[in-house]
């Protein structure tokens, strides 16, 4: 199907039309002033928002079309044990939520031998990208709330569900432990910061990463909110022998002692649970824990600015089953603008979702081949969870809808040394 030029030009536009036109027309028919539209707006607002959305992405056409789909029945790539299931989709494509929710209940398997990942290849020949009742439910009483508010309980409790699970749990995917980062990107965190040495002062915030060699070690000291993953650092430095230069803060990031001073501050895939209201706070705490010759590395993810429903729902779907809370993954152009606010300067930015997709692929495989012993300790419900959020996730960042930028950031002052990142022989 060809992509319509007009709809994806002009789909902002009736939705500001009618998030303007809908509370005005709920005035005339409640009979009261024009005095009563800020309010009724405000009350109509989201609602709106959400009806729009679950009416257009139900007629819209696709912006980017699947092409070369085998074009089979969906009881080709489902089975639908559930009797109301099949008789609603048994012949048509099945909502993305309801099928994950069935899926996770064992109301819908897959036919002997398949393979989520390559079934999800083929999704669009038996998914729908259109929003659900539950998902409008779910976006409007625990999404808008939990980026509105983002307590320091509210973030703990997430990140600890998660984090704080079983070491057996990380070692069955990742084959590591407290750590949802593939190793080349932790690794970055000591190339990009090629004068660490022991009089470095190095902070990691959300992922500290203790097995740094001795002779390369900096004094660094790691935040998090994870006992287990504090507890696992410990261990590793003790481990490595780097003990005496390791400091491991398990508290929350606003927590950080102000009066510390580092000259490399790293932070891991952690500013997204920031979230969009706390985030320039973030970064301005940040830059005032740097010293002004000191750089900050970003590694965020984010969602690209030129989306499509399916990027929407998959959003949604990290956030209610997998990362709650992680509603600062932003498009660049957002996270950059954050960051020149607060004071930064840009000195690099790289995209590498692709490589993350490589990762996760891998993850998936661990995933798939440890299946037995997930199902044993957590059950089938936790097993698809993953199952369907690794397989989806590898296709996710592979083809643009999501990515990771790694971000490198100094102070944007007159006096910095700019000519720190050339070789000598290119200096005037």
């Amino acid at each position: 199907m060809a992509t319509s030029k007009f709809v994806v030009k002009m789909a902002p536009y009736p939705l500001l039309t009618t998030v303007a036109v809908v509370p005005l027309v709920l005035s005339v028919l409640l009979g009261v002033s024009l005095s009563w539209y800020p309010l009724i707006a405000l009350l109509a607002a989201l609602p709106t928002f959400a009806a729009y959305n679950y009416w257009f992405a139900t007629i819209a056409r696709p912006v980017r079309p699947q092409k070369g789909l085998p074009g089979k029945k969906i009881s080709d790539y489902l089975v639908l044990t559930d009797a109301a299931l099949n008789a609603k989709y048994g012949k048509s494509k099945i909502p993305a939520e309801t099928f994950f929710e069935a899926y996770f209940d064992q109301k819908i398997d897959l036919p002997n031998g398949a393979d989520m990942l390559d079934t999800l290849e083929a999704r669009h020949d038996w998914v729908s990208f259109t929003f659900t009742l539950n998902q409008a439910l779910f976006f409007l009483t625990q999404w808008i709330p939990e980026t509105l508010w983002h307590s320091k309980k509210q973030d703990e409790d997430q990140v600890r569900e998660h984090y704080d699970r079983g070491d057996d749990f990380y070692n069955w995917f990742c084959e590591c432990t407290h750590f949802t980062r593939d190793g080349p990107i932790i690794r970055v965190v000591v190339s990009n910061s090629r004068r660490a040495t022991a009089t470095s002062t190095l902070a990691a915030v959300g992922a500290p990463s203790p097995s740094t060699p001795r002779r390369l070690a900096p004094n660094a000291t790691g935040v998090t909110l994870s006992s287990n993953q504090a507890a696992w650092g410990r261990k590793k430095a003790e481990e490595n022998g780097v003990s005496d230069r390791v400091e491991i803060l398990r508290m929350d990031y606003r927590d950080i002692p102000k009066d510390r001073k580092f000259n490399k501050i790293t932070c891991l895939e952690m500013a997204e649970h920031v979230g969009v209201r706390k985030f320039q706070e973030f970064m301005l705490q940040v830059r005032d824990l740097l010293e002004d010759d000191g750089l900050f590395f970003l590694q965020i993810a984010g969602l690209r600015r030129a989306w499509q429903y399916e990027d929407l729902i998959w959003g949604l779907f990290m956030a209610k089953y997998v990362f709650p809370g992680a509603d600062a993954s932003a498009p660049l152009n957002w996270v950059i603008e954050q960051a020149e606010r607060a004071g930064y300067e840009v000195y690099t930015v790289d995209t590498v979702g692709v490589h993350y997709s490589a990762t996760i692929y891998r993850w998936y495989l661990n995933w798939m081949k440890n299946k037995d012993k997930i199902i044993d300790k957590y059950g089938v419900r936790w097993f698809r969870i993953w199952e369907v959020f690794l397989a989806w996730s590898t296709i996710i960042a592979r083809q643009g809808s999501a990515t990771v930028y790694q971000i490198t950031l100094h102070k944007n002052l007159n006096g910095f040394d700019r000519t720190r990142f050339f070789s000598r022989r290119l200096k005037a």
